[in-house]
């Protein structure tokens, strides 16, 4: 394959997708406490939400090192790709992409790597990989490739409510005063992921109303493409389902998990939307 892509853990693509189209996956890191873990390798989606229910420390993810992506990089090159194309999660978010980059300069000369920055997040990020991976087999160049991701993250919209505030708490982004307050009027606080960039977006009262206000942000866009519905183990993901069936049905978008990267922070029962606008 004349291009091959490579990206990070957070894309939160199924092992399946990963192996049948080639794209080579740098995990991140986890941390709980003191112990130390290899996102989809050494930890499940499934063990992760186990494990963070059980503990009272919000954990941590850790981006992976320059090495880490030099070694990604040096064996696509030996496995005969002309290119290589690098796609990360939002800069603004991780350190990831900077490793990415660092690693790309220091093959300057023998390894032909293009870093992009997705500026998204999980399955955002996701089916720009799988897309790009897809235009690679078919033969599109590196210069193609990396001018359409950069199309794609500009149109891309990223919607969110959490279902508990106790993550964000737990890592100091709030007091524990605000999360009693909000805890106690049943707020269910929305955010936006825009250009990277994460933003508070509103705040519903119950988890009711909050999958309507998600609903909502996708039902009034005109059209959207590459249409991803994510969770962190919602047991109502059906309902936001639902609620989007009187313009989207089963065959217009993918399900799938938050994995650790993201659910870390987004904490369990997070659902979201992913699409792009079309250009």
């Amino acid at each position: 394959m004349p291009v091959r892509i490579v990206t990070d853990s957070s894309c939160d693509l199924p092992g399946d997708v990963v192996d049948a189209l080639g794209i080579t996956v740098v995990p991140l890191k986890v941390r709980f406490g003191d112990e130390e873990l290899v996102d989809g390798v050494e930890l499940s989606v499934e063990e992760f939400y186990r494990r963070m229910a059980a503990t009272e420390d919000l954990p941590q993810t850790a981006a992976p090192a320059p090495g880490a992506f030099e070694e990604a990089f040096r064996a696509c090159a030996a496995a005969g790709a002309d290119a290589v194309v690098c796609i990360n999660l939002s800069a603004q978010l991780s350190a990831t992409m900077q490793s990415a980059q660092t690693a790309a300069t220091a093959l300057e000369g023998s390894v032909d790597v293009r870093v992009v920055d997705s500026r998204s997040v999980a399955l955002g990020l996701g089916s720009m990989v799988r897309w790009a991976a897809e235009a690679a087999a078919g033969g599109m160049d590196a210069d193609a490739i990396v001018a359409d991701v950069e199309s794609q993250a500009q149109r891309q919209r990223i919607w969110a409510t959490l279902d508990t505030l106790d993550n964000l708490k737990k890592g100091g982004r709030i007091g524990g005063a605000k999360a009693l307050v909000a805890g106690l009027l049943s707020i269910k606080p929305a955010i936006e992921l825009h250009q990277g960039v994460v933003a508070e977006a509103g705040k519903p009262r119950t988890r009711g109303k909050a999958l309507q206000w998600l609903a909502d942000r996708l039902l009034e866009e005109p059209a959207v493409e590459k249409l991803c519905v994510v969770h962190g183990e919602a047991p109502d993901i059906d309902q936001l389902l639902a609620l989007i069936s009187s313009k989207y049905g089963p065959d217009d978008y993918t399900v799938g998990l938050i994995g650790p990267v993201i659910g870390a922070h987004g904490g369990p029962r997070v659902v979201g939307v992913t699409y792009q606008v079309p250009a």
